[in-house]
């Protein structure tokens, strides 16, 4: 696996911050977009489309530093390609260089790439159609204002307009294709096998995961890159989600919390690498989580396209767990939910009814919360970006923080979820035998995906019994002091003894045994 994100320019810095419990949201960087559309406090008044009431979001400016020559790309066309092409190159190669190489790859023309990614405004497309469009209703318009002007002189305005574009060349008009994002994967690392973008809003990268998931399963390819990508913060998009009312007056993104009231926005890239489980086993490689099943399904006819319906949702969830073959409502079935929680008064409040509608009430047996209030809403690479989180959690056995909930949402209490502030190690026992986690993305339009995901078999060495203890031998005699005792406490009280009374104790222990306690020390 490998991102780039708000915080964390690659997995271990992502893990970190997950840990640690990092806000990486901040003010817009110079340069994104010009600071006079800002206008603090107009989120009660008349939506205005160029005007937007929030500032803050989650970026990845000083991360985002590609090194192109690796990937035989030539400096000089870059400045006219679309950032999110060679981003997501980059961490694409970062994910296979984390699964071992591409040494380890298999046939190519068996190796695919899948992307979430979005039709946007992004930059290279922005300064396209600013060349080909605005420049020429910018000369019309003048010439129409001001009649004296000769065609001379708005050649020159055009040609100054222009020139502030930066130089014109193919690759900004091949920004014009989205697919393009998937095809430079395959391309400059020679990936063989089917290699495209999809477009589900925000459930993008899920959808992608879900049908690279699919080509593997058919046997058409024995290796899938998936994941998403979004670098988009066009003043048009914010535009957008301003006049919508969907961005935080608060400028706080606090999913699951009472007073929530929006999102903020955010933007990256993951990329994850699946193989069939035997063939991942056969292989010897390292699997950080195991996908049990996937699910995507859409809300029909609903109140409005952006309304989100719980309906819809509760259907992907339960064909994601029928897949599985697991029943989402036993206790103890799942350990975390990774929500798509995206902070907004109607999507929470979806969210957690249909959590109580398919996992049903219970005991606060699980945790849930949303990667959103750390980077943002990163459109469609938020799922991605969940999945990722979720299988480190499984990987390292941690369950994992979400910001600003101290007052919970009151549907919440309707649930078998609670969110934590810290992270916490992951405890199982009888009723919940293994480490199990979920995630949502649920997108605009009604599209819903959701994923089953559970640590890798032999994840952790099964506990050795009294009849079936591995044998160990040394080439020296070493001398051992062993103890143990029923608690801590009484293992530190033992301890505080003289030196005699202890290596009594621990020749009386003779350890290993069933009934030597818990609380065990080991000195050599």
């Amino acid at each position: 696996m490998s991102v780039m994100l708000p915080g964390a320019a690659d997995l271990d810095a992502y893990w970190r911050n997950l840990r640690d419990g990092v806000d990486a949201v901040g003010e817009v960087p110079p340069g994104r977009w010009d600071a006079a559309y800002y206008r603090p406090g107009t989120a009660s008044g008349p939506a205005v489309a160029d005007r937007v009431y929030a500032r803050r979001g989650g970026f990845v400016d000083a991360l985002a530093e590609v090194e192109v020559t690796r990937f035989g790309i030539m400096p000089h066309s870059v400045a006219g390609t679309e950032p999110d092409q060679l981003i997501a190159l980059h961490v694409a190669s970062a994910a296979l260089d984390d699964a071992g190489g591409r040494d380890r790859l298999p046939d190519p023309g068996r190796v695919g790439v899948v992307l979430g990614r979005g039709g946007y405004l992004t930059p290279g497309l922005v300064r396209l159609d600013q060349r080909v469009r605005t420049a020429g209703q910018l000369v019309h318009t003048l010439g129409e204002l001001l009649p004296d002007l000769t065609p001379g002189q708005l050649d020159r305005v055009r040609a100054a307009f222009t020139e502030r574009l930066g130089p014109d060349s193919p690759e900004a008009a091949i920004g014009l294709v989205p697919n393009l994002a998937a095809s430079r994967i395959a391309n400059r690392l020679d990936l063989r096998g089917p290699a495209y973008t999809v477009d589900a809003a925000c459930a993008s990268s899920l959808v992608a995961v879900d049908q690279a998931v699919g080509e593997l399963a058919i046997g058409r390819c024995d290796l899938m890159l998936a994941g998403g990508v979004h670098h988009c913060h066009d003043i048009t998009l914010w535009s957008v989600f301003s006049q919508l009312r969907a961005l935080s007056p608060s400028q706080r993104i606090r999913p699951f919390h009472r007073d929530a009231d929006g999102i903020l926005i955010g933007e990256g890239t993951g990329v994850v690498v699946l193989k069939r489980l035997a063939d991942a086993e056969r292989d010897g490689d390292r699997v950080y989580a195991v996908i049990r099943g996937t699910g995507v399904a859409g809300d029909g006819r609903a109140a409005g396209l952006v309304n989100p319906d719980p309906g819809g949702q509760a259907r992907a969830v339960r064909q994601a767990w029928r897949a599985a073959g697991l029943d989402p409502a036993e206790p103890g079935s799942l350990g975390l939910l990774e929500a798509h929680g995206t902070a907004t008064p109607a999507g929470d409040g979806a969210e957690l009814a249909t959590l109580a509608d398919v996992f049903g009430p219970g005991d606060e047996d699980a945790v849930v919360g949303s990667v959103k209030s750390m980077i943002g809403h990163t459109m469609p690479a938020a799922g991605v970006a969940g999945l990722v989180k979720a299988a480190l959690a499984v990987h390292h056995g941690t369950l994992l923080p979400t910001l600003h909930c101290d007052d919970p949402h009151p549907a919440l209490a309707r649930t078998r979820f609670r969110t934590l502030e810290k992270a916490a190690d992951w405890e199982t026992g009888p009723g919940q035998p293994v480490r199990r986690a979920a995630v949502n993305a649920f997108g605009f339009g009604g599209i819903n995906a959701h994923v089953v995901l559970e640590e890798a078999p032999g994840a952790r060495a099964p506990r050795a019994t009294a009849a079936a203890r591995p044998a160990l031998a040394v080439a020296e005699p070493e001398r051992v002091l062993l103890l143990a005792a029923g608690s801590p406490a009484r293992l530190a009280a033992l301890l505080d003894a003289d030196d005699a009374t202890v290596r009594a104790a621990g020749l009386a222990a003779s350890l290993p045994h069933p009934d030597a306690g818990p609380a065990r020390l080991g000195v050599v």
